[in-house]
């Protein structure tokens, strides 16, 4: 006679499926579809990129992928506009606002540093962990444990700075204004970092009409604002374009006599009958001096 197991099921048991089992939590749903991962283990040439750039909320799909780019790249590597244009298809424009979108929340620094022969050239630097690069710039004494640290509040504007000064011309009609303002309006065309607001054309205007009154051709006024610009980009494009206006402004063209004006009549040369001195008249008689004697005597 065998023995019995005396912990074996009377019978088998139905399999627990769905939310019913014991090790799920309530409310937990199994997902079949969505993203899966094949993921290998990188062993070389890789880069590690933080969730706070891959996941971010607020910036745009362009700038957490060129933030990517900029992290992976090597040190000394050109970083700048032209260069990110020739490497992608996405034009100078879109690259140069997902700069400003990583710029403006600390994933990217650009710096004017002076080099040993004396020119200016700008450094950009990538930062993989903006929060730890700010905490690092905060004076000790001002720093606060995260969980003690209020929210941030609204940031406040700067006050705007104000643009140079430029030339104005003498007689200022509204076909010479309009014509400059349709001259800047189309410097983007030429060259998409020199977009300009309605406010800074309008600043601007009476500078070109300058050059335009000066018999400047529009072709010489735009290459004289849009030639040798930095590789990098104008900073502030319409400081730029105010300082070039005053400073490059050509002189008052000479005073040219009219195509149809008639020509200068020249009078035969006379002799004067009170003084016998040579002068040009168009009848015979007395010369100025001689006129003016007469006039005067009682």
């Amino acid at each position: 006679m065998g023995t019995q197991n005396p912990s074996a099921p009377p019978r088998a048991q139905a399999r627990v499926a769905g939310d019913k089992h014991p090790n799920r939590r309530p409310g937990t749903v199994h997902r079949t579809g969505g993203l899966q991962h094949d993921n290998t283990r990188h062993t070389a040439r890789f880069t590690v990129i933080g969730n706070h750039l891959a996941q971010h909320r607020e910036l745009s799909l362009l700038a957490i992928g060129l933030g990517t780019h900029l992290q992976s790249l090597p040190k000394g590597a050109p970083a700048d506009i032209k260069s990110l244009a020739a490497r992608f298809p996405e034009g100078a424009t879109r690259i140069a606002a997902a700069l400003r979108e990583l710029e403006a929340h600390g994933y990217l620094r650009r710096e004017r540093v002076r080099t040993p022969s004396g020119r200016i050239v700008t450094r950009t630097v990538s930062c993989n962990q903006p929060a730890a690069a700010r905490h690092r710039a905060e004076p000790r004494e001002t720093r606060q444990p995260c969980r003690e640290s209020a929210p941030p509040g609204p940031r406040e504007k700067r006050p705007r700075k104000p643009l140079p000064a430029v030339p104005r011309p003498a007689y200022s009609g509204p076909g010479l204004l309009r014509a400059a303002t349709d001259l800047l309006a189309d410097l983007r065309r030429h060259d998409p970092r020199l977009l300009l607001s309605a406010r800074d054309t309008a600043h601007l205007a009476p500078g070109v009409a300058a050059w335009l009154e000066r018999e400047a051709t529009p072709a010489a006024v735009r290459h004289a604002l849009t030639a040798d610009l930095p590789p990098e980009g104008p900073h502030r494009p319409a400081a730029l374009l105010a300082h070039r206006l005053a400073d490059r402004l050509p002189p008052v063209p000479p005073v040219r006599p009219r195509p149809d004006a008639p020509p200068p009549v020249r009078h035969p040369l006379r002799t004067c009958e009170g003084c016998d001195r040579a002068f040009r008249a168009p009848h015979p008689g007395r010369c100025r001096d001689c006129r003016s004697d007469l006039r005067e005597a009682p």
